[in-house]
């Protein structure tokens, strides 16, 4: 197991390397806007001392190796010149993540917490009602568009309880709609999948020798069927946690929450080049890490898989 999360990281860490230097290459071909906000009231002199001065005068491979050096040896992502003047991307980050971690924990979580039920239902009904209606339901928020519902439960949501279109921090209420919507993808994701593996599950042949033993349906479902069907759904906790990374960039701007996907789009609009790769940076790192917990969960929850024999490649 060691030499296999060791793999995993050699390989994380030059996945995690190639997409940085490629945002970092693609972010030096835009306007000097990005770096030099004055850069329309400046003469060519001063645009030529300014560039000197931040090192943009030098060849690309060289201003790489340079900001690899500054990031490996300080932990320096680079300097924000135009959302906030020479002030370093980490502090604004620092001010940034932890919200936005909260956001999506909560939405992940409340996602499980209706998404596991309904596919569980669904199966339990298999082919009947309750089974169409979930999947007349998985359709439909598979086949609009993202933003046109959360658009919907945006507005219907704040007249039918009469919650604030703003988020504010320090009141639950204007949590309710953001958590919501952020975590309705999740939703049908989670139970479309255990539904799946619920129906799998339930033609085994342990399943058949449970119930001649005398355990009922119920019993039978939630003793062995959803712990077999829950190890496979394990390894789609961290899609989903990308898919909620994605769907942050969205409902932050949509309900202001003050957060890393609307500061994304923020630095985007203004063209602040080193605060866009650092967080492109920071989102591919945290959905690196996600992929490599979702093997850790699932050989802690099934110890019969294993990764040393055979690695268990996507």
């Amino acid at each position: 197991m060691a030499k296999y999360l060791l793999k995993r990281l050699a390989r994380s860490i030059i996945t995690i390397f190639i997409i940085v230097s490629v945002v970092f290459i693609l972010m030096r071909q835009l306007p000097l806007d990005g770096f030099l906000p004055n850069v329309d009231k400046m003469s060519q002199e001063q645009i030529k001392n300014s560039l000197a001065l931040l090192g943009l005068d030098q060849p690309i491979h060289i201003q790489l190796w340079r900001f690899w050096k500054q990031l490996i040896l300080k932990g320096d992502l680079g300097t924000s010149y135009v959302y906030r003047n020479n002030v370093p991307t980490l502090a604004i980050l620092a001010t940034k993540a932890p919200l936005s971690i909260k956001l999506g924990c909560l939405s992940i979580l409340f996602g499980m917490i209706l998404g596991l039920p309904l596919g569980i239902w669904m199966a339990r009904h298999k082919n009947k009602f309750p089974d169409h209606l979930g999947t007349v339901f998985i359709v439909i928020i598979q086949a609009v568009p993202s933003a046109v519902y959360y658009l919907f439960i945006q507005l219907y949501g704040t007249e039918l309880f009469g919650l604030s279109l703003l988020f504010k921090v320090d009141d639950w209420r204007t949590w309710i709609l953001p958590v919501f919507s952020l975590s309705l993808p999740n939703i049908i994701y989670y139970a479309m999948w255990i539904r799946r593996y619920t129906v799998d599950q339930s033609t085994k042949d342990y399943v058949q020798l449970a119930k001649i033993k005398g355990l009922s349906d119920t019993q039978t479902l939630y003793r062995h069927v959803f712990r077999n069907a829950f190890v496979p759904m394990v390894q789609y906790l961290p899609t989903s946690f990308l898919n909620t990374v994605v769907g942050s960039i969205y409902i932050e701007s949509l309900y202001a929450v003050p957060g890393m996907g609307g500061l994304l789009i923020d630095v985007i609009k203004k063209q602040d080049n080193n605060m866009v790769q650092a967080i492109v940076m920071l989102f591919s790192v945290v959905g690196i890490i996600g992929l490599i917990l979702g093997d850790l969960m699932m050989v802690l929850l099934d110890p019969r898989i294993s990764f040393v024999a055979k690695e268990g490649s996507r």
